[in-house]
């Protein structure tokens, strides 16, 4: 591994203006800001337990929900992953993880596959927390896998509280991707010769 696997992805649209500075090698260092402050708290725990460096800028139709602005940011972040991984030479390409947070336990798999996909079976047992909608989750994770180009299955094993079910599933994805693109050597990990 020779180069830095860094991007920047800079994504402006009538509802939201997205701004993201990323880096698979880095020291989970993070700056965030959505407007949605759990949210920015998903996102920072995310960075945290990856270990990868992210500053992640936000502005969206908050007056309107905050849907827009989740699923841009999940569009942003799985395009700066993609783009980080470049042709994804000696990665392991998959992960998985079984995470507990208190009563809630989550298991989360990805194959950095080149194939778009999510599997989520994590019902929501509230609304909302705080002021986040929790129907946002999955699509923040849909528009992830699709526009990183992976697959990603997230299933709810335990969890009667909303809040530790959705840390439990964040940070489920920040260890199965840290996994997924630790550089273990040799060329790309799949029989097509290409990912």
């Amino acid at each position: 591994m020779s180069e830095p696997r860094e991007s920047l992805v800079n994504r402006k649209t009538l509802e939201t203006e997205v701004n993201i500075s990323f880096s698979l090698d880095g020291e989970g260092v993070y700056f965030v800001n959505t407007g949605q402050p759990f949210f920015d708290h998903m996102l920072e725990l995310f960075c945290k337990h990856s270990s990868f460096n992210m500053e992640l800028t936000a502005r969206g139709d908050l007056a309107v929900d905050g849907h827009h602005t989740v699923e841009d940011v999940g569009l942003c972040l799985g395009l700066a992953i993609k783009r980080a991984l470049g042709e994804k030479h000696g990665i392991k390409r998959y992960g998985y993880a079984i995470i507990p947070m208190d009563e809630a336990l989550a298991m989360v798999a990805v194959d950095l596959s080149g194939r778009g996909f999510l599997a989520f079976d994590a019902p929501m047992p509230a609304a909302r927390v705080g002021e986040f909608e929790t129907e946002l989750v999955q699509e923040f994770f849909r528009a992830l896998a699709v526009s990183g180009e992976f697959t990603l299955h997230i299933r709810l094993l335990a969890g009667t509280n909303t809040h530790h079910i959705i840390e439990a599933i964040f940070k489920g994805l920040a260890r199965v991707l840290k996994d997924a693109t630790t550089y273990v050597g040799g060329g790309i990990p799949s029989t097509k010769g290409e990912l």
